[in-house]
């Protein structure tokens, strides 16, 4: 993708930004690490960064923001150099009943986001909802990470490194009300502590290896391992199955309950290599228009 790029009183203006929608982007359950603070405006972690961003059409507006911190890490973390418009046309070229779903949500790109907080939010997410699993990630980054500004009043942290994560006890998970989660949090949290640089070995490992590596952590299955091999280690191929994926995929491919298994199968088959941008699409197409 071709930017445009306008300084404005310390904020950068991109024009001309196709197939991205920021409340779509943030919003379809891939992340928790963010506010929002009006209709297409959030603001936003990613590791020691807090960014203020808006959007009006096809115009970012990114606050305090300069073209070197976009070019060195928000145009990484949106995915934004990605051909997302052929990604599209490939998956509804493999089955043209995604027209619609994708059509629906035109906007969603994957995020790449920091292999930790991935893991420790999907080990977070089991059993909960949305909401819920934001405000453990939010008390988590209050309590043990650093703190990185406000927007509108709200005050935003970093979500605890490897080397703060090893400074909290099972107790301090309960605390911040994981439940069941808390000893799978710690334990996750001693094995990346003992592991340097294990997000880009596990990136490099190709993608059955590195999701047989992280479910030797306790509490992390086939659903967790492929969240975080799709949101965190560019596995995009990996296609998780959640409550609303097998829901989704059960209504228009299989007309039956089926197992997870099956369902990652005909994914793979399906889908290939895009399976992730499939999962996505269809993802929020299932939360937003099945009935609950």
């Amino acid at each position: 993708m071709h930017f445009n790029y306008t300084e404005d009183n310390n904020n950068l203006i991109i024009n001309g930004v196709t197939d991205f929608d920021i409340m779509q982007t943030m919003e379809c359950g891939q992340c928790f690490h963010f506010q929002k603070i009006d209709d297409l405006e959030y603001g936003l972690v990613y590791k020691d960064n807090l960014l203020h961003i808006k959007q009006e059409g096809d115009k970012l507006i990114l606050e305090d923001t300069s073209i070197s911190d976009f070019e060195k890490i928000w145009k990484h973390y949106f995915d934004l150099d990605r051909d997302y418009k052929s990604i599209k046309e490939k998956l509804i070229e493999a089955d043209e009943r995604l027209r619609e779903v994708i059509d629906k949500n035109y906007g969603v790109r994957i995020l790449n986001q920091d292999f930790t907080e991935t893991l420790m939010s999907f080990i977070i997410s089991q059993n909960k909802q949305i909401p819920h699993i934001k405000k453990i990630v939010q008390d988590l980054s209050r309590k043990y990470g650093n703190y990185l500004g406000a927007i509108n009043g709200e005050e935003f942290y970093s979500f605890p490194d490897v080397g703060q994560l090893g400074n909290i006890q099972i107790e301090d998970y309960r605390k911040c009300k994981t439940g069941f989660r808390a000893p799978y949090l710690f334990e996750a949290a001693m094995w990346i502590g003992g592991k340097e640089n294990i997000g880009m070995e596990l990136s490099d490992l190709g993608y059955e290896t590195a999701k047989e590596k992280l479910k030797e952590i306790k509490g992390v299955g086939d659903k967790v391992a492929n969240c975080v091999l799709l949101f965190s280690l560019g596995y995009r191929n990996s296609f998780p199955v959640d409550v609303w994926i097998k829901r989704i995929m059960e209504e228009m491919y299989f007309g039956k309950t089926t197992d997870n298994n099956k369902i990652m199968e005909f994914a793979k088959e399906k889908f290939g290599e895009l399976g992730g941008y499939a999962q996505q699409y269809l993802f929020f197409y299932a939360r937003e228009n099945l009935k609950k």
